[in-house]
């Protein structure tokens, strides 16, 4: 007799069942390794101004520096190794991305079950609040604030935070709402029970699968928009460069044929939000079977 799957599990043997979700998971797996093991991998440290050599810059890929460093996929203006860029912007891309999305989940996760939970003025003030943040694309909020904020990692995380906590705010209200109406709830509250017991043992777990979705989802947008600002020139600052400033770094290139200081760094940013999307997309059905086909 077979023991019963855990939920866990059977949320492991749907997402396998997906060939393209494996193979995004996998290619997100490799590029979070890189990215965590860059320091170790990196033939060059392109921090460091003492490995930079302005005679090696704009190598094609393949070409070898004074030194004897081969520049595998070519090498940018500053005779930084293109593959050693790429691997240290991946950490800042992937850190600014996820440690913004964790940030905005927590504030939009308070937020949307206080809204539901409290109802009333409570609910009305903070959805008037999200519904004024909405109304404006989240560049352009991103861009007033670090135009007044300034160029900065930390910043930029703030920046990413203040556009991104509404979407969670939404969605965790209106799953909680309906939660909140159902009888095992009711019952709890004739029960007397505290409210953080009810908002956090009853409420929470049932607003989770949603919001794990859309902030898998918003990952991808929040590395997306962080590559967008530093393209602008107001993100990260120019010693920690993000994929948007090594793409950013060859743009002025692009017609004289020097194809790769953009072109690569552009690759590995597709990759990326590509996998985070396949992902997501797999978890969206798993967690909701009503949308499997």
């Amino acid at each position: 007799m077979q023991s019963e799957q855990t939920p866990l599990q059977r949320i492991a043997a749907d997402f396998a069942q997906s060939r393209q979700a494996l193979a995004g998971l996998a290619m997100l797996a490799l590029i979070l390794a890189v990215a965590l093991f860059a320091p170790l991998i990196s033939p060059q440290n392109p921090y460091d101004l003492a490995q930079l050599d302005v005679l090696d810059s704009r190598l094609p890929p393949g070409a070898k520096s004074g030194d004897g460093l081969t520049f595998w996929l070519g090498s940018d203006d500053q005779g930084r190794d293109i593959l050693s860029g790429i691997f240290y912007g991946l950490r800042i891309s992937l850190g600014v991305g996820v440690a913004s999305t964790l940030c905005a989940v927590i504030i939009g996760l308070t937020m949307g079950l206080c809204a539901a939970y409290f109802g009333g003025r409570t609910d009305g003030f903070i959805m008037r609040v999200v519904d004024i943040q909405l109304s404006f694309p989240a560049i352009l909020i991103a861009l007033i604030l670090l135009a007044l904020l300034g160029q900065g990692v930390g910043k930029t995380i703030f920046a990413l935070i203040t556009v991104q906590w509404a979407y969670y705010a939404r969605t965790v209200r209106s799953t909680a709402l309906i939660e909140r109406r159902k009888e095992y709830i009711e019952a709890a509250m004739c029960l007397a029970l505290p409210p953080a017991r009810i908002v956090f043992r009853h409420l929470l777990p049932n607003c989770l699968p949603p919001l794990i979705v859309i902030a898998t989802v918003q990952v991808a947008a929040a590395i997306a928009l962080e590559a967008t600002l530093s393209y602008l020139g107001i993100g990260v600052p120019i010693t920690e460069p993000s994929l948007g400033l090594l793409i950013k770094n060859g743009f002025d290139y692009m017609l004289s044929g020097k194809y790769w200081i953009s072109f690569f760094p552009g690759i590995a940013l597709v990759l990326t939000i590509v996998s985070i999307n396949l992902v997501a997309d797999r978890l969206r059905d798993v967690l909701n079977p009503r949308l499997q086909k």
